[in-house]
């Protein structure tokens, strides 16, 4: 028989995704035991997570790093989960906490697994040319090694830099998510076992492609990759070029002409 009770969730969160699967989950009727957010130093939609936990007390409001406490790994024991659910929780979860909940925890990654593991991966998929999408995954020790639940494919754009690529991708995990909800709350969803072949990159990494040689030669197409792949919401991780000990940053927009034959 189907088991149809509602499955006891701890949310973990960041990011606007994040928001929309939590409101997702509550219009479904299932409401968190409790929450971790990020650091305030670091969170961007905190507020708006706590907001939509107004039924939970302040004890059960996990900040940054504190589920990893005795405290806080003393609550997620007490609470017996079914789930913990990160999406874009910017934390590593050890495997102490990993062995709490009954069925596991569940991982909502801005990738087509095994591609684009780790960090930056609107970027690197347009760099290096790998399969891009949405992931929902069981995670383990590794970094987004654990099985897939469920993953679909995005087409990338050639009007696509890292920062249009990222906000098309995050529908794609909202879509990923609501089209997995029924089988994690019946517990009959599939596992997947990732391929070994697999791309993964440090936060880090986006470091080394960043700087453009002004004497080498390169061509057009491979430039505007690159161009492209650096483009984020963040100007500190654009591709820059140095005169004189200076650095000069490069961002682009890409606009299909739609003005042909125009007079």
């Amino acid at each position: 028989m189907v088991n149809k009770r509602e499955p006891r969730i701890i949310y973990a969160g960041d990011r606007d995704i994040s928001v929309w699967v939590l409101k997702f989950m509550i219009s479904r009727g299932v409401k968190p035991i409790a929450l971790m957010v990020s650091d305030k130093n670091r969170a961007t939609h905190d507020s708006e997570l706590i907001g939509l936990c107004s039924h939970l007390g302040q004890s059960e409001i996990l900040r940054g790093s504190d589920f990893r406490a005795e405290a806080g790994k003393n609550l997620i024991k007490s609470l017996n989960p079914d789930y913990i659910i990160c999406v874009h929780f910017p934390y590593i979860v050890p495997k102490e906490i990993l062995e709490i909940p009954k069925e596991g925890v569940l991982n909502l990654h801005p990738a087509y697994l095994p591609y684009n593991r780790g960090w930056h991966t609107p970027t690197w998929a347009i760099f290096e040319g790998t399969p891009y999408g949405a992931t929902l995954h069981f995670m383990d020790e590794g970094v987004d090694t654990g099985d897939i639940v469920h993953q679909k494919k995005i087409d990338i754009l050639p009007t696509n830099t890292a920062d249009t690529l990222y906000e098309r991708v995050k529908n794609l995990e909202f879509d990923v998510f609501k089209e997995s909800w029924e089988s994690l709350v019946c517990k009959n969803y599939s596992r997947k076992h990732q391929t070994k072949t697999a791309t993964v990159h440090k936060k880090s990494d986006i470091e080394s492609i960043q700087c453009i040689d002004l004497k080498k030669e390169i061509k057009a197409e491979e430039l505007i990759k690159h161009l492209r792949a650096l483009t984020t919401n963040d100007i500190k991780e654009s591709a820059y070029y140095c005169v004189k000990g200076k650095k000069y940053r490069i961002q682009v927009n890409i606009f299909e002409d739609d003005y042909s034959g125009r007079q």
